[in-house]
């Protein structure tokens, strides 16, 4: 019996190399491999097995989210024009990668909440949930290759390393203590933020005639996202509900408005003891935010999402135009542009209390 499982993985090895090289992806080698990865499981046992992996998953997936990647998307396909079949594939690709990344986020951030409920590792503890991200990850890439391109394998691949070693710059930075220069932190942001839209986008144009070079729109559109998500977690009630309060500021994490404060009155420790705290102290936080405010760090963070925005309809219309990238940003927009947009979370009265809504973290 070992021998012939040994026979049926040696050749399946063969075939994975040719599957990788030449996209040659077929219904008989997709069967065989789950036979290979399930063994002598019967339908019932594999669909058990199945359920016990993406359990922490699919918890992730009830949570209500704003599909905004998925929005992206499809606004971008506005001058793509991506067959349909291909486009459902990708959006749902970048949503599985996505939403796996953010199982592991909550675990390396120590999050509470997520879109408003307890994090999926507070449930399912975080053996499990690492293992459920790590397997639709490559779920993920299971799916890339129904695709069948001989690039697409390689945008996969390319786009997550960018993510992660975003993501490691991020976590290095907040473990030892290193606040960035704002020049350091939009390069991270660029491989983090930007690593799942240049997936998205990268693997669309495989399947389009229009050919423009997307990438300067992309890093203004990374960029703009990740500023306007750290702008939110301190200056937006609906992401303290979402989230906790401030969240950002217990994590000890060097966001947009904090790397302002630091550099621009380098005299002041203020921010740095604060974050390496890591409190939860909610007069501490309201401090801080009120320190952000008087410092001018958000009042720059605001002006820094203005121009990010300006460049991006400036982009937008060198392309062509796009009606629903336009109205895409013109929403994202709002919860900085509306009156008490501005205002600071420390200034309400309740907990979490703050200014106008802004979008769940990632």
């Amino acid at each position: 019996m070992l021998a012939s499982w040994l026979s049926v993985g040696k050749k399946l090895s063969g075939r994975v190399t040719c599957w990788i090289t030449k996209a040659e992806v077929t219904e008989t080698v997709l069967s065989l491999w789950g036979i290979f990865v399930y063994g002598g499981m019967d339908g019932d046992e594999r669909a058990t097995s199945e359920r016990i992996l993406l359990e922490p998953y699919k918890y992730l997936l009830q949570l209500p989210g704003k599909q905004v990647r998925t929005k992206l998307s499809q606004a971008f396909n506005h001058w793509l024009n991506v067959p349909e079949d291909k486009l459902q594939v990708i959006i749902e690709v970048t949503e599985m990668l996505h939403n796996a990344s953010l199982l592991i986020d909550d675990i390396e951030d120590s999050s509470k909440l997520r879109r408003g409920f307890p994090v999926a590792h507070s449930i399912y503890g975080v053996p499990s949930v690492i293992n459920s991200a790590n397997y639709v990850y490559f779920l993920g890439l299971e799916k890339v290759l129904t695709l069948e391109h001989p690039e697409a394998v390689h945008v996969f691949t390319r786009q997550l390393l960018e993510l992660h070693r975003g993501q490691g710059l991020d976590i290095h930075w907040r473990d030892t203590y290193t606040c960035p220069s704002e020049d350091e932190y939009r390069g991270m942001v660029l491989q983090k933020t930007g690593g799942l839209f240049g997936l998205a986008v990268g693997l669309m144009q495989l399947f389009s005639h229009w050919k423009p070079d997307l990438k300067p729109l992309l890093d203004t559109l990374g960029l703009f996202f990740q500023i306007r998500d750290d702008y939110a977690n301190l200056n937006s009630t609906e992401y303290s509900e979402n989230k906790s309060f401030c969240e950002d500021l217990t994590e000890g994490k060097f966001s947009f408005p904090t790397i302002h404060a630091i550099w621009s009155r380098p005299e002041s420790t203020q921010v740095q003891n604060i974050l390496r705290q890591r409190t939860e102290n909610e007069d501490i936080k309201r401090y801080c935010v009120d320190y952000l405010e008087k410092v001018g760090s958000f009042a720059y963070t605001r002006q820094t999402l203005l121009d990010l925005e300006a460049e991006a309809y400036r982009l937008i219309a060198e392309l062509g135009g796009n009606p629903e990238l336009e109205a895409l940003l013109q929403h994202l927009s709002r919860m900085y542009k509306e009156p008490g947009g501005g205002a600071s979370a420390g200034q309400s009265k309740e907990p979490g209390g703050g200014a106008a809504g802004g979008q769940s973290k990632h």
